[in-house]
């Protein structure tokens, strides 16, 4: 099932943390079993990535490295036993890699190496790249069939604006573990980050309510004006947070029943008590998803309340098959309400990561196009 593939391609290439990233031309990856070689359209750049491979968060993952995450691209080559993708088709290319045969054993692709044995060895000798390339391969169950016609066609949307879909998907994968309804009311905090920013857009596309908590008053009244242009019947709320449990806590309750909370801590902000103060203002048997870094989450209410408490880490693949009937529903704002993408060259990488951690918050993306 392979086509013509070249013999080299492009690709973002890290070897040391000091030397930093370049573009060199490397052998083309080949199909094999259980793969897919993808031709990248736009790959997308996080916040912190410059961070990641300057060294700044100390994760660990082997060298010399293809960087990157998530992408967006078109079938150009499949392995034998392939039987429902094709070539040519444009596809979301996830970045959570799963052992096969040990689900428990996953990583993120070229980012961290994960925690088991297992996960560090499928990094350093079987999915070791990322996505900062030309050419793509990667498995198969982590490729997923965009229709084209339809989001592109008839929603209006750009290939490198679907892209935002690997923010909203980890919002996604939260609201989904604690099993937010429509109707309910969730609180999203921190929502000024890209994170938070795509769990309030998630949270309203599912039918909530949703109250967005965040310290920038400018950036909430941005993420609610925006929040209402795309989704005009939205039911948004903003609270300032002003690191003082009980008051924070009094503001949220001053908006009657609460059901859940979204959190989404950043480390430079782990002993920040908006979390308590959220679990102060829920109902009974509130829930509550834990995605971020947040060290100071034990209140009273969650033992007197029957408080439930959820990590999660990402999302499942079945939250992704979920999400894309969604997007596809046009669940989602279109234009310049579900996202601002900004696109860079390989070569322009320094940039690019610098731009990235910069353009931030609900409805803003940075992703290369190879």
């Amino acid at each position: 099932m392979a086509s013509n593939l070249p013999a080299e391609h492009r690709a973002l290439v890290l070897e040391t943390l000091e030397d930093g990233f370049h573009v060199k031309t490397i052998p083309t990856p080949q199909p094999g079993p259980g793969s897919a070689i993808v031709h990248i359209t736009a790959a997308a750049i996080i916040s912190y990535h410059r961070e990641i491979y300057n060294g700044g968060r100390g994760y660990n993952f082997p060298k010399p490295i293809v960087g990157g995450i998530s992408a967006i691209g078109r079938v150009a080559a499949l392995g034998p036993d392939s039987t429902a993708l094709t070539p040519g088709q444009l596809v979301y290319v996830d970045c959570v890699i799963h052992s096969r045969d040990n689900p428990d054993d996953l990583y993120l692709t070229a980012i961290h190496e994960g925690l088991t044995e297992g996960s560090k060895k499928l990094i350093r000798d079987v999915w070791r790249n990322g996505n900062w390339a030309e050419y793509a391969k990667v498995p198969l169950e982590n490729c997923f069939a965009l229709d084209e016609q339809r989001l592109c066609g008839g929603l209006g949307y750009s290939v490198q604006d679907l892209l935002y879909m690997c923010h909203l998907l980890v919002a996604y994968g939260g609201l989904r573990d604690i099993r937010l309804e429509p109707g309910e009311t969730v609180v999203v905090a921190p929502a000024t980050g890209n994170y938070g920013g795509a769990g309030v857009m998630t949270a309203i596309a599912m039918g909530a309510r949703v109250i967005a908590m965040g310290r920038n008053e400018k950036e909430l009244a941005r993420l609610k004006d925006l929040v209402l242009k795309g989704s005009p019947n939205a039911r948004i709320e903003t609270v300032k947070m002003t690191g003082d449990e009980m008051a924070d806590a009094a503001a949220l309750k001053a908006f009657g029943t609460i059901d859940a909370v979204l959190d989404f801590t950043p480390p430079q902000a782990s002993k920040s008590p908006h979390v308590k103060s959220a679990i102060w203002a829920l109902r009974r048997g509130g829930r509550v998803s834990l995605m971020g870094w947040n060290e100071a989450v034990m209140a009273p209410p969650v033992i007197g309340r029957d408080i439930k408490l959820n990590g999660k880490l990402m999302y499942e693949r079945a939250d992704i098959v979920q999400f894309i009937k969604m997007l596809e529903a046009g669940l989602f704002p279109r234009g310049a309400n579900f996202v601002d993408t900004k696109v860079f060259r390989l070569e322009d990488w320094k940039e690019a990561l610098d731009v990235a951690a910069e353009h931030t918050g609900i409805a803003k993306l940075v992703a290369f196009t190879p």
